[in-house]
């Protein structure tokens, strides 16, 4: 498996929900999720992104966000991760989903990244 799909999220409900979407249409696709923090509080942590790096079963990552301190935390994280992770600032549920629904049929990365062009967070 070449490419996966990172969900990092404030609440943890709200990525395990954008995972259990993405499953109903690409289910090859490896999803693993940083949702809230450890204590089940609201926020995002840099430990649990590089889980979700390391836990995924792709070489390459394309990572989604909800909000401005996730991406701070993502950006820490890849700069510590052997993988090559793609961090898009789009809109978190559509760009997810259309990245692991055009994966899930092979579709080039370029091509991918040009469908979530028209979902970016302005």
């Amino acid at each position: 498996m070449e490419y996966g799909v990172v969900i990092v999220s404030h609440v943890a409900e709200i990525a395990a929900g954008v995972k259990r979407l993405i499953e109903q249409v690409a289910k090859d696709v490896s999803v693993t999720t940083a949702g809230g923090l450890e204590d089940g509080g609201v926020g995002t942590d840099m430990a649990r992104i590089m889980t979700a790096f390391e836990e995924n079963k792709a070489d390459k990552i394309l990572a989604f966000y909800d909000l401005g301190s996730a991406k701070m935390n993502l950006e820490m994280a890849i700069e510590m991760s052997d993988k090559e992770v793609h961090l898009y600032d789009t809109a978190l549920v559509e760009s997810a989903y259309t990245a692991a629904a055009l994966l899930q049929v092979n579709t080039k990365l370029e091509d991918v990244e040009k469908q979530l062009k028209e979902l970016k967070v302005k």
